[in-house]
């Protein structure tokens, strides 16, 4: 059938996940770094998303395309509202997937105190910590206050484990290079436990911002109230903003 549908310039789009928040009806999701319209069906053409855009790349068009699916959106819907069940340990039993919780004998060394003679020690308190790794229900989770971090924050910001991983959980990812959605192993993570605060730590490039909109896509569905930053690092190194 012919109807409108949103149409989205991939030339324009900056990767910063405002639109995918604007869509209750999950008819929208960032691939590659970049906004789609993942299925016809699920768009109802009404244009949520257009005042959302921060450089005008959507637009709505008039084709041919799937009328629009109401029991099938709601049928995704309560099926993101279903925390996932843990994956299934790997068959070879690799012992780096193995939950652990790493003990530091001492405090974080305080910023003015590193001397160059003074040799930094780890904050890195868990291991995993690669997102796609870590068991939703692992106990250091409780009660924790949650770092979710891109994977070239600590080689491109300098005090990484002092100003940002002290007295964390630390976990990480790469929205461009993993293929999956973070939205569902963050929000089943912070469903599950009781994490007393999340501070999302990205890249200033475009593609980075799908970290920072899968943490709040998690945190809505969760349905929990806590404190959330996010702090974008440069490529050269400095804080850009914090919000």
């Amino acid at each position: 059938m012919r109807r409108k549908i949103v149409q989205i310039d991939q030339a324009k789009c900056n990767g910063c996940g405002l639109c995918i928040n604007a869509c209750h009806e999950g008819a929208l999701k960032l691939i590659d770094g970049k906004a789609q319209l993942v299925t016809d069906a699920y768009c109802d053409g009404l244009g949520a998303c257009l005042p959302k855009c921060p450089v005008d790349a959507i637009q709505i068009v008039e084709r041919e395309a799937a009328a629009f699916d109401e029991a099938a959106v709601l049928a995704a819907q309560q099926a993101a509202a279903v925390p996932p069940p843990p994956p299934a340990p790997l068959p070879c039993g690799c012992p780096g997937t193995m939950a652990r919780k790493l003990a530091r004998a001492t405090p974080a060394t305080p910023a003015a105190a590193c001397t160059p003679a003074a040799v930094p020690s780890s904050e890195l308190r868990q291991w995993p910590c690669q997102i796609k790794l870590v068991p939703i229900n692992a106990p250091w989770f409780q009660d924790a206050e949650l770092l979710v971090a891109a994977d070239c924050a600590a080689y491109a910001y300098a005090n990484m484990h002092r100003e940002f991983m002290a007295g964390k959980i630390t976990i990480i990812g790469c929205p461009k290079l993993d293929s999956v959605d973070y939205a569902e192993k963050l929000g089943a993570i912070l469903k599950t436990n009781s994490i007393r605060s999340l501070t999302v730590l990205r890249m200033e490039v475009p593609c980075c911002g799908g970290l920072a909109d899968a943490a709040r896509r998690a945190v809505l569905a969760s349905g929990k109230h806590m404190p959330c930053r996010v702090v974008i690092i440069g490529t050269d190194g400095d804080i850009v903003t914090e919000a």
